[in-house]
């Protein structure tokens, strides 16, 4: 009977290294092979032996990119060939991460498998842009929705008509393409739109930009700004504090000048 290597689905954060857990730290420099999504921070990558064999699964748009059936199909083969396989995926694997998926695909084949969860951005974007995604005098709840459903499904499962309300604070995933449709459906639904919300682009690396604005004006600044993905979307009361509570931007901007 062939015998199979053990597949670790692990969380590398945001971006950050810093934010790296320990096992995953400690499995990335351990690991015989590494397959990786594109916005895995290159510095973790920089982790890992020498010998170890890198694949990037990374999909992209506009661009020649990995099917997920395929992703599946290659963590199964790299397990009969190496005995630590880290699949090694941005923020958390099961945060609108596909680990599920590819879980599944494992436990079917028989192949011993672990997930190691990982600092989701949802939270972890935000608190580096000074939003802090509760609070007790503005959210005592938060959602988090995909802006990006599978474009196979025959209708969109988020119901943005009792989020709209019955919600305090929402945290948008891959939201920068739709959020004039999803702003609409907010507003429609009985959300002000004079709301507060956070886009923060590249959030946790040095390069992080954040900009706030309103449910009625966001889909505007997002043209106007030209963002592009990766962006974390906020809306909520929460955003308003992001003024008073920034703090890495403003830090990097600090140690950029003294350097200077």
């Amino acid at each position: 009977m062939k015998r199979h290597g053990k597949v670790y689905l692990v969380g590398a954060g945001p971006g950050d290294p810093g934010l790296l857990t320990v096992k995953a730290y400690d499995l990335v420099r351990a690991a015989d092979c590494i397959i990786y999504d594109s916005l895995v921070n290159r510095e973790i990558l920089d982790l890992a032996s020498p010998f170890a064999e890198f694949v990037d699964v990374g999909k992209r748009r506009g661009g020649d990119s990995w099917k997920q059936e395929d992703i599946n199909q290659l963590l199964v083969d790299k397990a009969a060939e190496h005995a630590i396989v880290v699949r090694l995926k941005g923020g958390d694997p099961f945060v609108f991460g596909r680990g599920a998926e590819e879980a599944q695909v494992l436990a079917h084949e028989k192949i011993e498998w672990e997930v190691v969860p990982g600092v989701s951005a949802g939270i972890a974007v935000p608190a580096y842009a000074g939003i802090p995604i509760t609070h007790r005098g503005l959210s005592s709840s938060v959602a988090f929705v995909t802006g990006h459903e599978d474009p196979l499904k025959q209708a969109s499962s988020v119901r943005w008509d009792y989020l709209a309300k019955s919600v305090d604070t929402l945290v948008i995933f891959m939201g920068v393409s739709r959020i004039g449709f999803i702003a609409a459906e907010l507003i429609q639904y009985g959300r002000g739109a004079d709301t507060p919300v956070g886009i923060v682009r590249w959030g946790t690396y040095q390069s992080q930009e954040t900009w706030i604005t309103t449910l009625g004006e966001v889909q505007s600044v997002i043209e106007r700004e030209h963002i592009q993905s990766p962006a974390i979307i906020v809306i909520g009361e929460v955003v308003s504090l992001q003024p008073q509570l920034k703090w890495f931007e403003a830090a990097y901007v600090a140690r950029e000048a003294s350097a200077a």
